[in-house]
């Protein structure tokens, strides 16, 4: 009797110990249950950008192969505004848990020495998941423009009375900062003209009313082939093999490098495992026929990154446009 009293007691402990043995796992920081079930329910995808821009149309064919890769839907949210400010504060207040997700360009590290009011660290504030696209950018000139070489462009920024303009697609953008970046290296006397988008960029440019401008090669590769404006150099560290005739900025100006790019991110916090998911997802998106064949159609070139090849690229991007943005003297309300 005794014996049977304390086997019973014994199982009972046992089924307690297990018990709680469970409940601690599952309420223990770290651990995988919650990732093994991610993602349960669809996911937001912000863009910071309006509908119909180059960032919207890779967000939008990302939305889709992550639905496939992840067997969730992918609700994409356009969040535009202040340069890309009202995306990326929705971001950051989100829960990090995986359920919000942004597709962001390089205006996110820029603004951080940019502007007075940003008040995020893209360090501390921001998981980079991994870079979705990345490309060079296109210096061009009208056709009608005696300019025919990067060194006849520096040459003629140097001029007395000099004051040639450039475009961009508006204050803070990649092609504004390339400007930036080209005027610092080469001491030229050049005038930035912004723009709002790159389509009445081009338009100007092509007119004559601005002397220059560096743009996306989605922007700008077709009015180029169709002999609308002349290509100068390309912003990479090799030659496009979108337009493999013109030399790269370093050609004339070595160090020269600028990209363009896209890179899924995630509020800091976002545990480590979610984190591995959405990236294995992407890889596996880029990897997908219907994926690479859109982004070829829009001048854009796939670019995967592990995470930690991704957060070390955000932090040299970041360091690189922090120091522009010093040595430019440029501040944005």
């Amino acid at each position: 009797m005794f014996k049977a009293l304390f086997s019973k007691r014994r199982l009972r402990r046992d089924v307690l110990l297990g018990a709680s043995a469970m409940t601690l796992a599952a309420l223990a920081p770290g651990v995988s249950l919650a990732a093994d079930a991610y993602p349960s329910h669809p996911i937001t995808l912000i863009l910071a950008y309006p509908p119909g821009g180059g960032v919207d149309m890779v967000g939008r064919l990302l939305a889709r192969e992550l639905e496939r890769n992840l067997g969730q839907n992918v609700i994409v949210e356009n969040r535009p505004g202040a340069g890309s400010l009202i995306g990326t504060s929705t971001l950051i207040r989100s829960k990090p848990d995986g359920y919000t997700i942004m597709l962001a360009d390089p205006a996110l590290v820029i603004n951080e020495s940019l502007m007075k009011h940003v008040t995020y660290d893209s360090q501390k504030d921001l998981v980079p998941i991994s870079t979705v696209t990345s490309s060079p950018l296109v210096l061009a000139v009208p056709t009608t423009s005696k300019i025919k070489s990067v060194a006849d462009l520096v040459e003629a920024g140097k001029g007395k009375g000099a004051g040639l303009s450039f475009a961009s697609a508006g204050l803070g953008s990649t092609p504004h900062m390339a400007g930036e970046l080209l005027k610092l290296r080469s001491q030229s006397n050049f005038v930035h003209v912004p723009y709002k988008g790159s389509g009445p960029a081009m338009t100007d440019l092509i007119s004559g009313q601005v002397d220059f401008a560096f743009a996306t090669q989605s922007a700008s590769a077709q009015y180029i082939a169709g002999g609308r404006l002349r290509g100068l150099a390309t912003t990479g560290a090799e030659r496009s093999p979108l337009l493999p005739e013109l030399p790269t900025m370093a050609d004339s100006l070595p160090g020269f490098r600028v990209l363009f790019w896209t890179a899924l991110i995630a509020p800091a916090g976002t545990p480590p495992d979610i984190q591995k998911r959405l990236n294995d997802a992407v890889k596996a998106s880029l990897a997908s026929p219907t994926m690479k064949s859109g982004l070829e159609k829009a001048g854009e070139v796939s670019s995967y990154m592990s995470l930690a090849d991704c957060k070390a690229f955000f932090t040299s991007e970041r360091d690189m446009w922090s120091k522009v943005v010093r040595e430019s003297k440029l501040e944005l309300e």
